[in-house]
């Protein structure tokens, strides 16, 4: 095989080099603008400074960075193959009998490797960097009314008092909880009766243990209660997931929180996808080697380079607006999870090897 080869591990540095380094380079961009982001939305927090939010923006920063591992790729492989051409180093290895399939053995590795470890290693690490964000944000933004994302949380639920709409500025660090809560309460007959406002609302078994709470009420005088208890037919399991998205639970951690999920009787699809498409990645990624290199081999002697860059770049993003289209079917049940994840990286490793067929040996 070439990647054992003197060539092959000469190529090897390169497809490495230039995919890590335009990953490098979206992280960094991507850590720039939250960061500006984030020292926008500090002028409404009493206690965030620059040094504490420094640390939100790279906490933050892995998890939205994940996303870019297929651009990366895709640009990091046309980047190497363009060089390689403009060199002339692609035309002397043609010469010597290396055909491209040879020649793409060290970016495809390479690609896979780097989707191998993004999920085994990167992927958890985000993860936990993502719920210690939400714990610092909850102490940073949550005092002043508002989450650092500006998202607040509304839930509904029934109980035997009749209906209550719960509002809160975020989530408790732990999970289990709201942090500045109001809860609008309305009898059984629909009629409004109190409003309640607590520090933060802790979800136990048929009940919420409110702290700080102060009840105000259309027929009574407005009342403090260093603890009040609001009954709730919402399980502790139920408001926990509905904190916990997907994306902020890490490869190792996905099986089991699938298993406590459905014993839980609750939906599993959004993390089976999640799951599935994690484990898609790799092939994903070599899809987009193979898509860099069917527009990057051209000659450039040849000319009509840059037109073929632009339809890579175009096909790369048309590619992955089918992953998100074919994830977003998967979450609404329309497909299953296993096939809305795995089906764009096949559709499309099997289009870009098609399209180096016929250019190759066509």
């Amino acid at each position: 095989m070439l990647v054992v080869s003197t060539f092959g591990r000469y190529l090897t540095r390169r497809f490495a080099r230039a995919m890590l380094g335009v990953f490098g380079t979206f992280f960094f961009l991507v850590l720039t603008l939250d960061f500006v982001e984030l020292m926008r939305r500090a002028g409404d927090s009493p206690i965030a400074n620059a040094p504490l939010i420094v640390q939100l923006a790279l906490y933050r920063a892995p998890a939205v960075a994940e996303q870019i591992f297929p651009f990366a790729v895709l640009f990091g492989g046309m980047f190497a193959l363009l060089t390689l051409s403009r060199k002339l180093e692609l035309v002397v290895a043609r010469s010597v009998g290396v055909s491209a399939w040879q020649f793409l053995q060290p970016a495809a590795l390479v690609a896979a490797v780097i989707g191998l470890v993004s999920i085994m290693v990167y992927n958890p690490l985000a993860a936990e960097m993502r719920r210690q964000a939400t714990k610092l944000e909850a102490t940073l933004f949550a005092r002043s009314g508002q989450t650092a994302s500006g998202q607040e949380i509304w839930l509904r639920q029934r109980s035997v008092d009749g209906q209550a709409i719960i509002r809160a500025a975020a989530a408790l660090p732990d999970g289990d909880g709201l942090a500045r809560v109001a809860i609008y309460n309305f009898g059984l007959d629909g009629v409004f009766s109190e409003r309640i406002e607590a520090r933060q609302a802790v979800i136990r078994r048929g009940y919420w243990e409110l702290s700080d709470a102060r009840v105000i009420s259309a027929t009574e005088e407005p009342q403090n209660f260093t603890t009040y208890l609001f009954a709730t037919t919402l399980e502790p399991e139920q408001v926990q997931q509905s904190f916990i998205p997907p994306d902020a639970v890490g490869f190792w951690s996905m099986p089991t929180v699938i298993e406590r999920t459905q014993r839980a009787g609750l939906d599993t699809t959004r993390y089976e996808l999640r799951y599935q498409s994690l484990m898609a990645r790799p092939l994903l990624l070599v899809a987009m080697v193979l898509v860099a290199a069917s527009v990057s081999l051209r000659f450039f002697r040849f000319g009509g380079v840059t037109r073929l860059v632009i339809g890579g770049v175009a096909a790369g993003f048309m590619l992955y607006v089918a992953t998100q289209l074919s994830e977003e079917l998967g979450a609404a049940g329309i497909v299953n999870p296993p096939v809305a994840a795995w089906l764009p990286a096949v559709v499309g490793s099997m289009l870009g090897a098609l399209a180096l067929l016929h250019q190759e040996d066509g």
